[in-house]
């Protein structure tokens, strides 16, 4: 392969390697000859051949996996949250809100239109700003707080990291992980630091060592971690702060998806003596995933890079969706109603739980959409067996952060299903389990 590389210099080196790449010679996950090897094959010095791979490296083109090598990225698709396409199966791994539960925003539609914005006009609504600053200021040990509206939360994550890191910066993600966190981070091009989680959210330990491996930027969920539902305690948070107190210029993202619907207090990883920071909090799970806006409180020089960020491209979101936003998030009615679809999401994963453990297989719910079922077998093999009696689930290895299959969990959205086919899908897992353990086929010693 290195027969097909040419050139005299770094960039004709690294113009020879992106050439072969787009012509189809070379192909996404394809090596690269050593350093030492390519370099003697076309009489160059060793550095030039060095700088070339860290050219293709920062473009995003080549990865370094040290003394595995240097790779072409390899763009593999990862899976993503929502409805699966083309199944017949019913599909119990959605990961979304109810929509009977998302409040109807047309009686509020009327009285949002006002007059046009122009270029060069304030970016957020004066109101939801004011709003913003009480709602997540409250949560947060007095600073100065700046808020930016984004279009919701991925949008705000992707954004305040590429303010923040360059390619190859290490990010600490909770592992099991969101899906949207994983790719927005292999995107990106940054490197994945796996941080566990138990019930209580992010580990200590996790988070020591993370740090210790030189991550810039922390990304976490402190209520209702996705895929787990796991919450932060008032103690676990203080132990965080205390893990990062060492090291204030990491940037540390706190994603408060669920919060309005939580009933779990808000708790935060961000200390008062902290330098840069986030708080994120979108609209998207009791809006409604459509309505695609955020609040984001930040310290004032993340919220100066943040609006850098934005001026090339969106500039703004529209103000028709910010005067909605705020309109319906401070009608009583709808507040109402929110508080009823937080309890209601409780309700039935607290129900299935039961049923769960009533067919001998343990679980304790903990916030959010969905249920994280640990399994005694392998979650694949568990998988399989539910496709055959029509359901469609999510296995927990999809929500790795390392990749590596074998996972014993699945994550479950149940909240949408009526007594009748909660029994029935409680029991078609039970049985699914006795199946594999039947078989014998990779079982978990637990």
């Amino acid at each position: 392969m290195d027969t097909h590389i040419t050139g005299r210099t770094a960039a004709d080196i690294a113009d020879s390697v992106r050439s072969l790449l787009e012509r189809g010679v070379l192909e996404p996950g394809d090596a690269l000859p050593p350093v030492r090897t390519l370099a003697d094959r076309l009489g160059v010095n060793r550095n030039t051949a060095v700088a070339a791979y860290r050219q293709l490296t920062q473009a995003g083109i080549a990865v370094s996996r040290g003394r595995a090598g240097t790779r072409i990225v390899d763009r593999a698709p990862v899976p993503q949250e929502g409805f699966a396409a083309g199944s017949v199966l019913r599909d119990v791994g959605t990961g979304n809100p109810d929509a009977a539960l998302i409040p109807d925003p047309s009686r509020a539609l009327a009285d949002v239109v006002g007059r046009p914005v122009l270029y060069g006009e304030p970016v957020i609504d004066r109101e939801l700003e004011q709003w913003a600053l009480e709602w997540l200021g409250a949560d947060l040990a007095p600073r100065d707080i700046r808020v930016t509206v984004t279009s919701g939360a991925v949008d705000a994550v992707e954004r305040l990291l590429a303010q923040a890191l360059t390619r190859d910066d290490a990010v600490a993600l909770e592992n099991p992980c969101f899906l949207s966190a994983i790719h927005t981070v292999r995107l990106g091009g940054y490197r994945a630091v796996p941080v566990p989680v138990d019930e209580q959210g992010m580990t200590p330990a996790g988070l020591r060592a993370a740090l210790d491996d030189g991550v810039r930027a922390v990304v976490c969920t402190p209520r209702a971690q996705n895929p787990t539902g796991a919450s932060l305690t008032a103690e676990r948070a203080a132990e965080l702060r205390a893990v990062l107190a060492d090291h204030p210029y990491v940037l540390v993202i706190e994603d408060d998806h669920f919060s309005m619907l939580s009933h779990a207090p808000a708790q935060s990883l961000i200390g008062a003596h902290h330098r840069r920071w986030a708080l994120v909090r979108s609209v998207s799970k009791f809006l409604g995933p459509d309505m695609c806006l955020a609040v984001t409180a930040t310290d004032p020089y993340t919220a100066d890079r943040l609006a850098m960020r934005l001026s090339p491209g969106t500039t703004w979101v529209s103000h028709l969706l910010q005067r909605l936003a705020f309109s319906l998030i401070t009608d009583p009615e709808v507040r109402e109603g929110i508080t009823r679809a937080g309890a209601h999401y409780a309700e039935r994963n607290d129900s299935f739980a039961a049923r769960l453990r009533a067919y001998g297989l343990p679980c304790t719910p903990g916030d959010g959409l969905n249920v994280w079922l640990a399994l005694p077998a392998p979650a694949r093999a568990v998988a399989e067996q539910l496709m055959r009696r029509g359901w469609l689930p999510r296995t927990g290895e999809e929500f790795a952060v390392d990749g590596l299959p074998g996972s014993a969990h699945l994550r479950l959205t149940v909240h949408e299903l009526d007594d009748t086919d909660a029994e029935r899908l409680a029991a078609d897992i039970a049985e699914a389990v006795r199946a594999v353990s039947r078989s014998g086929s990779g079982m978990i010693d637990r």
